[in-house]
């Protein structure tokens, strides 16, 4: 007897899920070894490298996923206002000057703590899933409430305001998917989640006409670097100024040749690599420095999955994110109540919207917006964020079997 309880909770876990989050993360420690080992950067000590890094964070996230486990998800959920709380006051701080810390294109999204850098959102999401699971949790006769469909709906828009001022229009779009599942799965009233998508898709178009087609007016603020990637994305030109001259024309020209270059490289990377690719570490469009070696490891990392393994390395990936999210939802199906099924739900849609988002940035159906590929991506927040939430689901699927 005391044997069988040794083993019950290993029994417990979703085995399939497992494997296929273990085939992500050997992916994703292989292939950015081989996007990062062709830079400068590759003479560094080992323990220094990104690779390396990467392996630290998959072993630090798979920690504490498992950690996760030891916890009901019920009691979870109880202190989740507070963790929803203390991650609006982290994206609050990450905007202040001294706080935050600025990288790349001057987003300031970033914490510096001791040896890395720690990103916000990334939790921000998780503590979301989990705030919105616990308020709409409550009977179904309570939904039908105008007043708490509103606060629900200012659960999901008090970190999406946060998120899209330091910018990262990515992080923040993924908040809605995830949302509006959730309050669908909970039992919302039809009519309020049609005219919330309805509203929603008029400020998107309006959005987008906005942006495209009336740069003067600018009602929706962006960064230049926002404005640009969606231009590029839609084929529009870039404004030109007043009596713009010649060589304004052959400036605006070239910046927008040079603003698509990523996506048009990613893009070749993905069509060179045919059936089986060209090998591990030996895709030319990474070694010759045409797919830019600053982001091939993150923001297009399946480009470099899909140059050096083909058609069979990029189906593989997609079978491993399919088996994640297939068997997530079977949680979510099987799941002992409500919270458990929305906490599931929510989720599956977070994962499988960034999956979603950042394969389209790669193969040109989705602009550029610096979603990473969760457990592919190299990133520590992400990372970490991803493998807490594999491990909360896991925590559903425990929990179910136990009660």
């Amino acid at each position: 007897m005391f044997e069988n309880r040794l083993n019950e909770p290993e029994s417990r876990l979703d085995k399939l899920q497992l494997v296929g989050i273990c085939g992500l993360i050997i992916l994703g420690a292989l292939f950015v070894f081989s996007a990062t080992m062709v830079s400068a950067a590759a003479t560094a000590p080992w323990y220094r490298q990104s690779w390396f890094r990467q392996i630290v964070w998959y072993v630090l996230g798979v920690g504490a996923g498992s950690g996760l486990c030891f916890i009901d998800y019920r009691t979870i959920s109880r202190y989740s206002l507070i963790v929803y709380g203390a991650t609006i006051l982290l994206l609050v701080a990450v905007l202040v000057p001294g706080i935050g810390s600025t990288h790349g294109w001057g987003a300031r999204r970033w914490i510096d703590v001791a040896f890395f850098q720690f990103q916000p959102s990334e939790f921000a999401k998780l503590a979301f899933i989990l705030a919105l699971g616990h308020f709409l949790s409550r009977p179904a006769e309570e939904l039908r409430s105008p007043s708490v469909f509103a606060r629900a709906l200012g659960l999901m828009v008090l970190p999406f305001l946060l998120i899209m001022k330091e910018p990262d229009l990515g992080s923040a779009l993924v908040l809605l998917p995830t949302g509006l599942m959730m309050l669908y799965v909970a039992g919302t009233p039809g009519r309020f989640l049609v005219r919330l998508v309805g509203a929603v898709g008029v400020v998107g178009v309006l959005f987008l006409v906005d942006v495209l087609f009336l740069p003067k007016w600018q009602v929706f603020k962006l960064e230049n670097y926002q404005e640009r990637r969606l231009r590029v994305f839609f084929d529009q030109e870039y404004p030109l100024p007043p009596h713009a001259s010649k060589a304004d024309r052959e400036r605006l020209r070239k910046l927008r040749f040079d603003d698509s270059h990523n996506v048009r490289q990613a893009l070749i990377s993905v069509g060179s690599g045919g059936l089986t690719g060209k090998g591990w570490r030996q895709g030319t469009q990474l070694t010759q420095g045409y797919l830019p070696r600053a982001v091939a490891h993150n923001d297009f990392i399946f480009s470099v999955i899909a140059e050096e393994k083909g058609f069979v390395g990029s189906v593989l990936v997609l079978t491993l994110y399919g088996t994640v999210l297939f068997t997530g939802i079977r949680i979510a199906g099987q799941a002992r109540d409500r919270l458990g099924r929305l906490l599931a739900v929510g989720v599956v849609t977070l994962l499988f919207s960034q999956v979603f988002i950042n394969i389209g940035m790669n193969i040109r159906i989705m602009p550029v917006t610096g979603v990473p590929l969760p457990l592919l991506s190299y990133g520590g927040s992400s990372v970490l964020g991803s493998l807490i939430a594999i491990g909360l689901l896991q925590n559903v699927d425990i929990y179910r079997k136990a009660y």
